[in-house]
């Protein structure tokens, strides 16, 4: 990730300052997380504590909170053993109560990064397409796929998906031993990090053959993202790209298999702010997770996700958006 330059991070720091006034939080103290980078730490640093006029990477956060602060905002991935050691006597609240709407809106430079993750996704799943399937276990092709992230210059690997056949409908199923066989739905997805910034595309593929109904499903998902997509134009509430999604899938009679969430914001973290069934309104810089899925219970299941921007001439695809169900030809 490129540093944040001082300017960006002197105005950052302000901005901060200001809510955390607002809330009544003396202190921030952030580990290595997407509110500590947010801020311009620097990964490996150890912990970056922010208070009223100061903004320093320690090893000992505990020494550098104020005396008698009241209120200490701490980083929501702060690990059990480190809220223990930093022995702070104040109401600990979570940070990002301060951090999250700061966030919400990405910087032109930001959303070319988060442009660029997206794409680094989508090339990973197009080479995807052109490995050897028939035979293969959905762990052994997980790993060809993590590897391909990798190659792509993917920092951190933060989920990966592949499932075949009846494991295509477990939302949160893991890539097992299950063989992939002609026949088969299949359901494949890759979320990292790259340049410092998350992205997560998924598509849907058939092996030789679809199922039958497979693919009048899938239409309907890619229906619902593109119902989405449109209704994600500032200053629509996030609930509206939740709304479209979900009646498009009700009208199909899927209603009942649709995902419970139709998406959510992407930047420095891979779940962040917007929220797609929150009131939040759209507004020009936030990047979305658009990802529209019906899971059948013990048949199939389809899901695909893309990276959006709203900008103020509307929503814009970043990644490359779902395309015709593919058929695998080995």
């Amino acid at each position: 990730m490129t540093p944040l330059p001082e300017a960006g991070r002197a105005a950052r720091l302000a901005a901060a300052r200001a809510a955390m006034a607002a809330a009544g939080v003396d202190a921030l103290v952030l580990r290595p997380s997407p509110d500590f980078r947010f801020l311009g730490g620097r990964d490996g640093a150890g912990f970056l504590v922010v208070t009223g006029d100061a903004a320093v990477e320690t090893g000992d956060p505990a020494a550098l909170v104020p005396p008698g602060a009241r209120r200490v905002g701490v980083d929501p991935e702060m690990r059990v053993r480190e809220l223990f050691g930093m022995t702070i006597e104040a109401e600990l609240v979570p940070a990002s109560a301060v951090l999250a709407p700061l966030r919400l809106r990405k910087e032109p430079h930001e959303v070319a990064a988060v442009e660029r993750a997206a794409l680094r996704a989508e090339e990973v799943l197009r080479q995807a397409r052109e490995l050897a399937w028939f035979g293969a276990t959905e762990r052994a092709m997980a790993a060809r796929l993590r590897l391909l992230a990798l190659e792509s210059g993917c920092e951190e690997v933060l989920a990966l998906r592949v499932a075949a056949g009846e494991h295509t409908a477990r939302p949160a199923h893991l890539p097992g031993g299950r063989v992939i066989n002609p026949g088969d739905a299949l359901a494949v997805s890759v979320c990292g990090r790259w340049g410092g910034y998350c992205a997560e595309v998924a598509r849907v593929f058939a092996v030789a053959e679809p199922p039958e109904d497979f693919e009048a499903m899938y239409t309907v998902v890619v229906a619902a993202h593109r119902a989405g997509l449109a209704a994600a134009g500032p200053p629509a509430p996030a609930r509206a790209v939740a709304r479209a999604v979900g009646e498009v899938i009700d009208a199909s009679g899927y209603g009942r298999f649709a995902a419970a969430h139709a998406g959510r914001g992407v930047g420095l973290g891979p779940e962040e702010g917007p929220w797609l069934g929150e009131d939040t309104p759209l507004a020009a810089g936030m990047t979305l997770c658009l990802e529209p899925a019906i899971y059948v219970p013990d048949l199939f299941g389809a899901r695909v996700a893309d990276v959006v921007a709203c900008t103020d001439s509307g929503p814009l695809v970043l990644s490359g958006g779902p395309p015709p169900l593919q058929v695998l030809d080995r």
